[in-house]
């Protein structure tokens, strides 16, 4: 077991990759999202970032476990069978395992992840 840390540093201002379409669209918004810091800890089987997408809406299709803390803007997140959450700046959202659902961004939107 590692005692070193994975930190993600000056998240609402760090330099993010180039944009790239979101990958599962919905209508013709096609919203841009790109990273950061990306980083993967093997040792303790999670990958942290920084991630941001333009207005839009897609489907969400990670299956891991997922903590984000909002850093900015506004969206609805939809899971699948669920009721519609509004997550806005300030808010940190747990996403379990396997959850899928409709990102709809209004809002250029920002997060810190954590993904195990």
């Amino acid at each position: 077991m590692s005692n070193v840390l994975t930190v993600v540093r000056n998240a609402d201002h760090a330099e993010l990759g180039e944009p790239a379409p979101a990958k599962l669209p919905i209508g013709d918004i096609i919203a841009q999202a790109r990273t950061a810091q990306d980083q993967t800890n093997e040792a303790v089987g999670a990958s942290i970032g920084i991630w941001e997408s333009s207005p839009g809406v897609f489907r969400r299709h990670l299956k891991n476990r997922e903590f984000s803390h909002i850093i900015s803007g506004w969206c609805i997140f939809t899971p699948d069978g669920g009721e519609p959450v509004k997550l806005s700046a300030g808010d940190a959202v747990l996403f379990p395992e396997n959850c899928e659902g409709v990102w709809d961004i209004r809002e250029n939107f920002r997060k810190t992840y954590v993904l195990f």
